[in-house]
């Protein structure tokens, strides 16, 4: 069995005036060292899990485990978990505080009182390791959306979490923007990092993910390698999410068969779908 860095056990979660169960006794673990994706129509939980993943909400029954310790919400352990699992929003507005770049990036280690030097020396890396160094002392309103996505990213990368959640990264961004902000979270993968993302693009979930997650009604329906759960098309039809067009041009037609003439012609179909 996969070791897993986040497990939800059993866990129920109903905002307030609502009628239905944004989460319904859902059970899920994170394995390490995975690029992860979750899909499901608008409205399954994606967006409820991360919000407790991170520690902001409180399940209403149930647990999550934390390396397989149960996660405390007193301020001291809170902070602790933010500082191991990383929440980037759809919307970079939500998350950009400050008046410029190098401020925003910076504002997450002074809350945890880190002596200035190490403050600078960290935000300078993150500059750096984030092409952000020219737009250090840009007005974050200045940003174009590429531009405040991967200073969210940064803002989040510079505390060094354990994982790090993603709802709906590429989100508005064009071909150009998307294939930069996958090398960014292809260097954030090989450094260590586990990689949760959310997202409606199963073309991109196909070529990317190593483990896909399936919800629906705030459950977990299906869960394994995206070649695998993909081919449970039936039960996908029915959650009105269907597969890949490359799954079904590679799949359908029978190009993922053995030899040399299929092969070529397999790799020429996932480099028209290449994203990074």
């Amino acid at each position: 069995m996969q070791q897993s860095l986040l497990e939800f056990q059993q866990v129920h979660y109903t905002y307030p005036g609502a009628r239905q169960s944004a989460l319904n006794g859902l059970t899920l673990r994170i394995p390490a060292q995975k690029k992860c994706a979750l899909i499901g129509q608008n409205g399954c939980g994606k967006t409820t899990l991360f919000l407790l993943a991170n520690g902001l909400y409180k399940p209403h029954s149930g647990n999550l485990h934390w390396q397989s310790k149960p996660l405390q919400y007193d301020r001291k352990s809170l902070i602790e978990l933010r500082q191991k699992v990383g929440l980037i929003f759809q919307d970079p507005e939500q998350q950009l505080v400050a008046s410029t770049v190098e401020e925003d990036i910076s504002y997450g280690l002074c809350n945890l009182g880190l002596p200035q030097v190490e403050i600078q020396q960290r935000v300078e890396q993150a500059l750096v390791e984030f092409g952000l160094t020219e737009l250090a002392e840009r007005p974050v309103h200045h940003l174009s959306l590429g531009q405040k996505k991967r200073v969210s990213i940064a803002d989040v990368m510079v505390l060094k979490p354990q994982l790090l959640l993603l709802d709906e990264p590429t989100a508005y961004l064009d071909r150009l923007h998307t294939r930069n902000l996958m090398a960014t979270l292809k260097k954030i993968h090989a450094s260590g990092t586990t990689i949760l993302m959310a997202t409606h693009d199963l073309d991109l979930v196909y070529r990317w993910a190593d483990w896909l997650f399936v919800m629906d009604r705030g459950k977990l329906i299906l869960e394994g390698q995206p070649q695998d759960v993909f081919a449970q098309r039936e039960i996908l039809e029915e959650l009105q999410l269907g597969v890949p067009l490359i799954y079904d041009m590679l799949f359908a037609e029978g190009l993922a068969d053995e030899g040399p003439v299929l092969e070529k012609l397999r790799q020429r179909i996932l480099k028209l779908f290449r994203y990074f």
